[in-house]
């Protein structure tokens, strides 16, 4: 029997070899795993090289999962010992057999879930493993064998993230869009916040995995007495939100440092109640990941007053430098900067710059007097817009955008909005760099990372409290940030709220308002009365406001909410009649930095229309949302692109493409890459869901090389050899 048993285990091994997989054994294991979300250290890095410069035109589609759900996806999977664990558009979570695609389990909590959800988190010591997953503002631990919950860990299963914060947790609205990091016993979270007041604090938490336990908590908004304390005014620590991490952390588990990015403070537009830098908003922070302890910080905007909230999670990198080799950091910015420190003291490699910026011409706001700029590398973004810089894609949409533009203050980045004239953000909120991330090639120390380059529009406007209805009034305060004071919003990814009534009931209306969807964050902390009016007046279109049904005054807040004395007007998207961007193109970029030098390798337009392109105008890059993978095969695997569906596989050392399929939704994610039994595969999760007008939905799609003759001849083989043999090694 022993005989049998270790002549299959020779076949099956040589199998693997035909595979090609040149990775050392005793690493086989740790490279052929997506344990962590973004990959080991944030790198999105695998040495995985089956797949090559040579073959992968030869990719094919190697299983499909459906949740059979719409609503988009964000996720990217991660996969532990031939099991991939991933999560539903409603936010169920299961795991599938990583070679076939086969569904193992499943587990749902009851409640649909709306938010981002862009991963989950896998821990494991000896027997016990769970996957740790962040649904709306719980966190759960699961099983990874079953999927079942634990139910010592927190109450039944899961903790609350409303609770260990301030005031009653009920009233809090927060959820978790990004996984936590793993560090020994703990997972370490942030969450996502209204960016509106009230909001609840930012605190950076740590909980004991096996019992669901508080360990520590940061405060990014500082205690008395804390560092930072001086930066905000004296009380803000009890009324002022936001300075959160939505996007995700890095940890470097050598050092035991856990890396922090954090986004603005609320509001976000308008910072009259927060006069100061502000930190730690808008900050890369290095914490002790054992107590929560401060080793250093960097702010990178200073009292922000644009949402340049720190997009991604940084990623860690070992870079030469003048001479001496250097553990790194580097963090890229929505305004298409790329900062890069020293991973333990948070020295800058490359020199940082202090530049005057433009004080604020409205009542009661007071702007930072410099910000700072990395003097390299260069941005990835381009930063100020010109009348020369304008769409020539017909003569018609030129002479628009001319006449739009001079109604704009374009004066560069940092310009603080005003009440009279737009002021152009460009790159605008979205970015330059957004959540997918970077990745950094750990054989060469070139980061690689996607942009949007699109130019938006922001302007303040005097809030009038109660001159207005209540409802328009809240409306105004909470939700024309991002809808308009018309309720036009900023299709496709803001939608209209004119006809909702049209697409929700009214207790749709409520779910919605309460919990969230896609990037709204729930307004369950505002009082009965604002809710009720401002629910009534948006499902009505905004002609009516009366008293709501009281059977729903449970699930809002009973403290009035501040009013501040300015507020913002909505994202205005500087596109042009037929809702293209405005600006000349590229409208989307994929770069290669090499970050030894600051200097670029070389720049890409990402993604196409494909109406555009059928016309002759390719290549003119778009919005995208996901971000790039590198492997050791020598290829960048990057999806993202929001219109045409496409994903590509380039060259990484000259940016040519190799390879490019069609998705069947937009693969508004990152993706993953794995080996099982010698096999090299690539998931992305394709949803959508960017666009209210397009389609969306939740299909997982994995691809690998086709297995040849003699592969096949030899897994045959070898399965029969097994199943031949069965009966006596049974006996």
């Amino acid at each position: 029997m022993k005989n049998t048993v270790l002549f299959v285990a020779l076949l099956l091994l040589l199998w693997s070899a035909t595979r090609g997989l040149q990775t050392p054994a005793n690493d086989r294991v740790e490279q052929n795993d997506w344990p962590a979300y973004g990959g080991a250290g944030g790198t999105h890095y695998s040495a995985l090289q089956q797949i090559n410069r040579r073959n992968v035109k030869d990719l094919t589609v190697a299983w499909t999962y459906d949740t059979k759900e719409a609503g988009g996806l964000e996720t990217s999977p991660i996969i532990v010992d031939s099991v991939l664990f991933g999560i539903s558009p409603s936010q169920e979570v299961f795991a599938l057999n990583a070679a076939t695609g086969k569904e193992l389990w499943k587990f749902g909590t009851g409640v649909k879930g709306g938010q981002p959800n862009r991963g989950l988190s896998y821990w494991a010591e000896g027997t016990d493993r769970r996957i740790l997953a962040g649904i709306e503002n719980f966190v759960y631990a699961l099983d990874a064998s079953t999927g079942r919950a634990i139910s010592s860990f927190g109450e039944q299963g899961r903790i609350d993230l409303r609770k260990d914060l301030r005031g009653n947790y009920e009233k809090q609205s927060l959820i978790v869009t990004s996984p936590g990091v793993v560090y020994k016993d703990l997972i370490i979270v942030g969450d996502r916040e209204p960016e509106t007041l009230p909001a609840p604090p930012g605190d950076i938490r740590a909980y004991e995995i096996r019992t669901g336990k508080l360990r520590w908590s940061f405060h990014t908004i500082p205690h008395p007495g804390e560092f930072g304390y001086n930066t905000w005014p004296k009380d803000a620590w009890t009324y002022s939100g936001g300075a959160n991490n939505w996007a995700g952390m890095t940890l470097d588990e050598k050092r035991g440092l856990v890396y922090v990015p954090t986004g603005s403070a609320a509001a976000d537009f308008y910072g009259a109640d927060r006069i100061g830098d502000n930190l730690f908003a808008n900050s890369l922070i290095a914490l002790n990941a054992e107590t929560g302890s401060r080793v250093w910080h960097f702010q990178i905007v200073k009292h922000d007053m644009w949402d340049r909230d720190l997009p991604s999670a940084p990623s860690l990198v070992t870079v030469k430098h003048d001479g001496r080799t250097i553990d790194a950091v580097a963090q890229t910015t929505k305004n298409g900067y790329v900062f890069l420190f020293d991973r333990a003291m948070g020295e800058p490699l490359f020199p940082i710059e202090y530049r005057k910026s433009l004080p604020s011409q409205v009542p009661g706001e007071k702007a930072a007097s410099t910000q700072p700029f990395p003097t390299k590398p260069a941005p990835f973004a381009r930063q100020r817009l010109s009348a020369n810089i304008l769409t020539t894609r017909t003569p018609a949409a030129h002479d628009w955008a001319i006449e739009e533009f001079r109604k704009f203050r374009s004066e560069g980045q940092f310009v603080p909005l005003g009440v009279h004239r737009p002021t152009v953000v460009f790159p605008g909120f979205d970015g330059g760099a957004e959540w997918g991330g970077s990745a950094v090639d750990s054989e060469t120390g070139i980061l690689y990372v996607n942009a949007n380059d699109v130019a938006m529009t922001g302007l303040l406007k005097k809030d009038t409290g109660h001159e207005e209805s209540e409802g328009r009034s809240v409306y105004l305060s909470q939700c024309s940030v991002c809808h308009g004071e018309a309720m036009e919003g900023s299709p496709p990814e803001i939608p209209s709220l004119a006809t909702i009534a049209q697409r929700h009931s009214r207790e749709e209306v409520v779910t919605i308002l309460k919990y969230g969807l896609g990037r709204m964050p729930g307004f369950s902390s505002l009082p009965f009365d604002q809710f009720s009016a401002v629910v009534e007046y948006v499902w009505s279109g905004g002609k009516e406001d009366r008293p709501f049904p009281g059977k729903y005054k449970e699930i809002a807040g009973t403290e009035p909410s501040p009013r501040p004395a300015y507020r913002f007007a909505g994202y205005g998207k500087f596109l042009d009649p037929d809702h293209y961007p405005a600006v000349a193109p590229p409208w989307g970029t994929l770069n290669a930095i090499d970050l030894n030098s600051g200097e670029y390798r070389w720049k890409i337009p990402l993604g196409e229309y494909p109406e555009l392109a059928a016309s002759g105008m390719r290549d003119t890059g778009t919005e995208n949302y996901g971000g790039p993978i590198v492997t050791a095969g020598g290829l960048v695997f990057i999806a993202a692109t929001e219109f045409d569906n496409k994903f590509r596989a380039f060259d990484k050392s000259t940016g040519e493409l190799l390879w490019e399929t069609t998705l069947p939704f937009a693969g508004n994610a990152t993706p993953a890459t794995y080996a099982v039994n010698g096999r090299q595969y690539v998931v992305i999760a394709a949803g959508g869901g960017k666009a209210a007008d397009r389609p969306s939905g939740g299909v997982y799609v994995a691809f690998a090389l086709p297995m040849s003759g003699p592969e096949l001849a030899w897994m045959r083989f070898g399965w029969f050899v097994m199943f031949a043999m069965f009966p006596f090694v049974k006996s």
